[in-house]
């Protein structure tokens, strides 16, 4: 199961510092959740965990990202490969709406040239039921993606993402267009996937950061124009009850933010 380690890094957009000096270890087969105030730069620490920031014109990075020791960023990786270990599930559902449901979840492999219909019908369902969704879809898999509700699209996103068998998952905000009750079955996947996968999570709801992850770190702006920098880091239920910083606590408490 793989780590990540992420060491002195500096996230840029042209000549805009965005992120300062973040170095933060995320356990194997565990949660950790990123939380702060808005543009304090939490999504983009995680995009740069994939190299999706490269997407952004003039964006760069100093510093490093270490997969078990690899250097994401060595010139020898490529972003594919990065991103076929390190899959990334968006704030917002994105299936392809038009695609059949069983086509959405084997998009990927099927770009990579996968042709055998057995082996895609046998990823496409163990990954359906990885994402807990199965049950709700096995007799309409030649319905479009976008038939199904806001929940089940996004649990849809996720079984694309792991049927291409990824060592890491990223959420960026993953329930924050969806109910109280697909935001629940959401965080019940989590809590199943982290037994497969390390995640890493960025959420603006507290009280979901406390629920679903096993260490937080907190982000914050020293000021407008200023980059975002990593204030601390900790087991959640520590940073929760007894963080070592003023503005953790003063975020969490709600006074800031």
């Amino acid at each position: 199961m793989k780590q990540l380690d992420i060491n002195n890094l500096n996230v840029y957009y042209g000549k805009f510092h965005a992120v300062e000096n973040v170095s933060l270890s995320v356990p194997p087969r565990s949660v950790t959740a990123l939380i702060g105030p808005s543009g304090c730069g939490k999504s983009t620490v995680l995009r740069t965990l994939n190299r999706m920031h490269e997407m952004t014109p003039g964006a760069w990075v100093e510093g490093e990202v270490l997969l078990d020791d690899e250097d994401i960023y060595s010139s020898n990786v490529s972003a594919v490969s990065v991103r076929r270990a390190i899959g990334m599930v968006f704030q917002r559902p994105n299936p392809f709406l038009t695609m059949s449901i069983r086509d959405n979840v084997v998009a990927g492999l099927r770009l990579q040239g996968m042709r055998s219909k057995k082996d895609l019908d046998e990823i496409a369902e163990r990954s359906l039921r990885g994402a807990n969704l199965w049950k709700e879809v096995k007799d309409r898999l030649k319905k479009p993606g976008g038939s199904l509700s806001g929940g089940q699209q996004q649990r849809l996103c996720i079984a694309r993402s792991i049927a291409m068998e990824p060592q890491v998952l990223l959420m960026d905000e993953p329930c924050s267009a969806l109910d109280p009750i697909s935001t629940l079955a959401i965080e019940d996947l989590i809590a199943e996937l982290k037994e497969r996968y390390t995640i890493v999570i960025v959420t603006h709801n507290m009280q979901q950061a406390a629920r679903v992850s096993d260490q937080t770190a907190f982000f914050d702006l020293r000021g407008v124009g200023l980059p975002g920098h990593l204030v601390e880091v900790g087991d959640t239920d520590t940073i929760f009850s007894n963080p070592t910083q003023q503005a953790t606590d003063d975020y969490i408490s709600g006074r800031f933010g």
